[in-house]
């Protein structure tokens, strides 16, 4: 296993972390950290795609995505790694193994292409928002998700010590990029433009803290009314939402 971002290290690593990654997330962690993420990410989601054809580039186990189906008129989702997607089959979804920059899908096939998380370990990232760009119909919306330097999360990750995801693997082990909001400003795929943003993992110092009672709760209020606020900028994880032409 390596960092070099590779569709065969990528799917290692997302193969060793499938067997663990709902230890903490899912009904394992009914309103705990995780939980909150996916809420605030599939919140933004609804904001477009509502009753809309919604497909997720790097759907993993099908968490977020589940939450997509229950709003949207399809949701489909694609993922590199086969240990990820048996758990999201297991939920019922329509998932399919493939990689972020080369999707199974004709031109203009979907309302909204969205993607969390993922994109922070591909290269080619603008390969990968090319091919999200390609995919989403005219007047469609691209929901893309950076890791952001400039927040509590970023400093963390960059020059904290890595964390143990699998028993042979840890965080350090995958390609990780962060791009600041001033960065993202100008990553809008070709025919597309940055129309809407939000912020995530503002105030959180760590996913240890919310477990903490009544801290958790304030903090998972205080991240939801800050999520579309000016402070949104400091967002461990930075949403851009780009409108294609």
């Amino acid at each position: 296993m390596d960092a070099t971002g590779s569709h065969r290290a990528n799917r290692e690593y997302y193969d060793a972390f499938s067997e663990n990654y709902e230890a903490e997330r899912g009904h394992n962690s009914v309103k705990g950290y995780h939980d909150m993420l996916d809420e605030l990410e599939s919140e933004f989601v609804e904001r477009y795609g509502a009753g809309k054809d919604v497909l997720e580039v790097g759907c993993g186990t099908g968490l977020v995505l589940e939450r997509i189906s229950r709003f949207a008129g399809s949701a489909r989702g694609i993922d590199l790694s086969p240990g990820m997607l048996a758990r999201a089959r297991e939920r019922g979804l329509d998932v399919s193994e493939a990689s972020a920059t080369e999707l199974p899908f004709g031109d203009n096939s979907f309302d909204v292409s969205c993607s969390f998380k993922v994109l922070a370990h591909i290269p080619a990232i603008s390969t990968a928002l090319g091919e999200m760009a390609r995919v989403t119909r005219p007047g469609g919306i691209v929901i893309a998700e950076f890791y952001n330097p400039n927040s509590i999360r970023g400093l963390i990750k960059r020059y904290g010590p890595a964390g143990r995801i699998a028993s042979h693997a840890k965080e350090s082990d995958v390609y990780t990029r962060f791009d600041s909001p001033k960065t993202v400003e100008h990553m809008a795929p070709p025919g597309t433009r940055l129309v809407d943003s939000r912020g995530v993992r503002i105030v959180t110092p760590s996913a240890g803290f919310m477990r903490l009672r009544p801290l958790g709760r304030l903090l998972r209020r205080a991240e939801g009314l800050l999520a579309d606020s000016r402070l949104k900028r400091f967002g461990g994880f930075y949403i851009a939402a780009f409108r294609k032409n």
